[in-house]
């Protein structure tokens, strides 16, 4: 039997690209903080999103992982405010927010965008699709944003 040893981490070849060296990502990602009041499981999966994005710098497509990891967040929290979704999916608890003004109209948009993306990868329709950082980051935060505002509003 051979056991076969990974290699330590090395920088990923691209991430010369957005950064120098892996210090250099906590900057990218500083501003990612999970505010207070937002429910354990939501703020779990936000800190991850937070470190696969840091992690980037060693493996590029933990960009793309982290942006569909945040939605998850955001669902989270969506049936966490609006009674009764049972295991309706993304889709629909984006448009129930939206009719219900849980949501505005530009956070159902955003998150409309951003569920398209995760079901294109999701579902094999998009396939080894890896965004960089620059990319990532603005997504990432949008979702960050969205569970705070969310969970800053008193649940109707």
């Amino acid at each position: 039997m051979t056991t076969q040893r990974l290699p330590f981490p090395v920088p990923a070849e691209r991430a010369h690209y957005f950064v120098g060296q892996y210090a250099d990502m906590h900057h990218l990602v500083e501003d990612l903080v999970v505010p207070d009041g937002v429910p354990e499981a939501a703020a779990t999966v936000l800190r991850t999103a937070r470190e696969l994005l840091r992690q980037s710098y060693y493996c590029y497509e933990f960009s793309t992982v982290a942006v569909m990891h945040s939605l998850i967040a955001v669902e989270i929290v969506l049936r966490d405010r609006i009674p009764g979704t049972g295991k309706k999916p993304l889709q629909q608890l984006i448009k129930q927010g939206d009719e219900t003004g849980i949501l505005t109209a530009r956070q159902a948009e955003y998150l409309d965008y951003g569920r398209k993306i995760r079901n294109g990868m999701a579902h094999g329709k998009t396939t080894h699709a890896a965004m960089s950082p620059a990319m990532a980051v603005p997504m990432v935060t949008t979702s960050f944003t969205i569970v705070s505002e969310l969970c800053a509003t008193p649940t109707k």
